[in-house]
């Protein structure tokens, strides 16, 4: 049997309850099966009761209405633009599972199209399948894909990468890194030694760290949020596997507590499959419209 989705169960909150603390505390309960944090769902079911006592608000509506602002004000979208004639340079972080390397070629795409010159670079040398699955997309796309061979120094794809980039009239470079967390102290090392390399071949400003985050696994996205923020920092995330059904309250969560904006969600495995964010239509689509 599917699991209700978070839009569901607050739907059948008000048609079984009167608004009393017990709807309130159903409510906590479907947010967190929802995937927003125990933490956070407390915090918004307290504010919301709060309100809706000092404004004696008991109907379904005005007590969406009050909700969707809470939560709207958790979440921002962001956009990355490449500074034309300069080193731009995006690197791609993520645990294994979550669809980093497709996303990266669709990014890779999407910029293509915008009339950007694109490189991607293959810095995920630890997975052999990695460096293939990017050539691949590279193939079907037209998009040069640098590589090196397998088990080589990761910050080396990304210094070749920008070197070519930079003798080419400048451009954005989309770099695959590896995501095995289980090994983490190696992971984080090698992470922020392709982070000095790409911050100090990208031209100023033009380094951003791109956190790709599976919009199903729930509270697990924040802690990979976490350990990506401490080891190299991430200036924005992309939702994948998102459709409006799942649970998805993880985003809430990581834009409240660490603050990164959200700049794609994925909603497929095609490379269309992916659209800027939109807060007020992510927050209609959890809260169901």
């Amino acid at each position: 049997m599917a699991k209700l989705s978070f839009a569901q169960k607050f739907k059948n909150l008000f048609s079984s309850k009167k608004i009393d603390e017990e709807f309130f505390d159903d409510l906590t309960d479907a947010l967190v099966e929802g995937d927003m944090g125990a933490k956070l769902a407390y915090e918004i079911t307290e504010e919301l009761e709060k309100i809706c006592r000092e404004k004696k608000i008991s109907d379904e509506d005005a007590i969406k209405s009050e909700l969707k602002s809470m939560l709207s004000s958790y979440i921002k979208a962001c956009e990355f633009t490449p500074e034309p004639g300069k080193v731009n340079v995006y690197m791609m972080l993520g645990v294994n599972g979550v669809g980093k390397t497709t996303t990266a070629a669709k990014i890779a795409k999407l910029y293509k199209e915008r009339g950007e010159k694109v490189i991607m670079a293959a810095s995920d040398t630890f997975r052999a399948a990695a460096e293939e699955q990017l050539e691949m997309h590279g193939e079907r796309l037209g998009i040069r894909v640098i590589a090196h061979q397998h088990g080589s120094d990761p910050s080396a794809v990304v210094f070749d990468a920008a070197e070519s980039c930079r003798a080419n009239g400048g451009g954005v470079i989309i770099a695959d890194t590896a995501g095995r967390l289980h090994n983490k102290e190696n992971l984080v090392r090698e992470l922020q030694k392709i982070d000095r390399i790409a911050a100090q071949k990208a031209d100023e400003g033009c380094f951003k760290k791109i956190l790709v985050i599976d919009g199903t696994t729930g509270q697990n996205a924040l802690r990979q949020a976490e350990v990506f923020s401490e080891s190299v920092g991430v200036d924005a995330i992309v939702i994948t596997k998102y459709d409006s059904t799942a649970r998805g309250g993880c985003v809430f969560t990581i834009g409240k507590q660490l603050g990164i904006p959200v700049l794609f969600v994925c909603t497929g495995e095609k490379y269309e499959n992916i659209q800027p964010f939109e807060p007020e239509k992510y927050v209609e689509e959890f809260l169901g419209n």
